[in-house]
């Protein structure tokens, strides 16, 4: 399974506006920040409000917000919005892809690693999302919502909210780690 650079972008997306989750954030500033090109945004962006990730709001003062709180949004969420259900193989999502169905002894192994891996991702909000070394500090799963300081891309486990932050003080130091 590789994500796509469509998925990577979508999270990086949603990782900035967990930031100010009520803040209406215009596409040209994501982009800027995340290094995305706008246009593609604009697109990630439709599919996640397809997906009801995010919101937008036309017009003058128009943008987009998230439709949901960073706890209650997943990694799995928004690969899935964007890139469709995770597989290893075309039989785990269509068993009709595969003439071999009866007789294939790897069919099984591939959906078991598919419930286990979406299982996983399922676990991990964007509240609770790590940063730094990119190895997840224990208890980093989904369970409650951390704080949120502006500017900063948190890595306190979802459910200490008393741990330090990363001492990263601005969104260019958070957007660098999570590249």
């Amino acid at each position: 399974m590789k994500i796509s650079r469509e998925a990577d972008y979508a999270i990086r997306c949603i990782i900035y506006m967990a930031q100010e989750p009520d803040t209406l954030h215009l596409i040209t500033d994501i982009a800027a920040s995340q290094e995305v090109p706008k246009s593609f945004l604009a697109k990630i962006l439709q599919k996640l409000a397809r997906a009801g990730i995010v919101s937008s709001t036309r017009g003058v003062n128009g943008g987009f917000t998230l439709s949901r709180r960073p706890a209650d949004i997943t990694l799995l969420d928004v690969i899935e919005a964007v890139q469709g259900p995770l597989a290893l193989n075309a039989c785990v999502i269509d068993r009709k892809a595969c003439t071999r169905k009866e007789a294939c002894s790897v069919h099984p192994v591939w959906m078991e690693l598919r419930e286990f891996l979406r299982g996983k991702m399922r676990e991990y909000s964007f509240a609770g999302l790590p940063c730094g070394s990119g190895i997840p500090p224990d208890g980093a799963r989904r369970s409650s919502p951390a704080p949120r300081a502006k500017g900063r891309v948190s890595c306190r486990p979802a459910h200490d909210a008393a741990a330090p932050p990363c001492g990263q003080n601005n969104a260019e130091e958070g957007k660098q780690r999570m590249q």
